[in-house]
């Protein structure tokens, strides 16, 4: 059947196949969409970014878990504000990131902002604090979409505990969303 148009009776839709059959698109081919489309491509949920309204206290050379309270946006509502810690319920691979520093007037010593993965290191970035550095670090997490959680720390070895800066929510940022594949 070769045609140019294919165009249904007035007041309804244009099926082609049926449930359970597969339509191949061959390769070279372009598929234009001009009007609303449904089931192509996917999204990028669940996500969300988070930010806290205080700042956390992380005590000398301790890993200390960050506080973010306040959901920008929690797409899915996997994101757990009272715990700080996203547990998506869709398997995939995830973008996660950490974006903050330390409320530190003064140059200092080595300071670390990390992303931890059911309670161990994951990735985590090490720097030395130069009068108000904000940090960023990501990486791609393999979550299992049952179990499988995220949490935002921060490390300082100054000497005596010092607040991470997560107080001001346009200095840090809590952060993931799922990866099309």
């Amino acid at each position: 059947l070769f045609v140019d148009k294919l165009d249904p009776q007035s007041g309804t839709s244009l099926e082609i196949g049926s449930s359970g059959d597969t339509i191949t698109i061959p390769s070279g081919a372009t598929i234009t969409n001009n009007g609303t489309q449904t089931g192509f491509g996917g999204d990028n949920t669940p996500s969300f970014q988070a930010y806290n309204s205080s700042e956390t206290s992380v005590a000398n050379n301790t890993y200390t878990k960050i506080a973010y309270t306040n959901a920008e946006w929690n797409l899915g509502s996997n994101y757990d504000t009272s715990t700080s810690r996203f547990t998506p319920t869709t398997a995939g691979k995830y973008y996660v990131y950490h974006i903050g520093g330390f409320n530190v007037g003064t140059d200092s010593e080595p300071m670390r902002v990390s992303i931890y993965k059911n309670g161990s290191l994951q990735i985590e970035n090490q720097y030395k604090n130069f009068y108000y550095n904000i940090y960023y670090i990501a990486c791609t997490v393999d979550m299992n979409g049952s179990s499988d959680y995220v949490e935002a720390y921060a490390l300082q070895q100054t000497g005596g505990a010092i607040d991470f800066d997560n107080g001001k929510s346009y200095r840090s940022r809590f952060g993931a969303y799922k990866i099309l594949t």
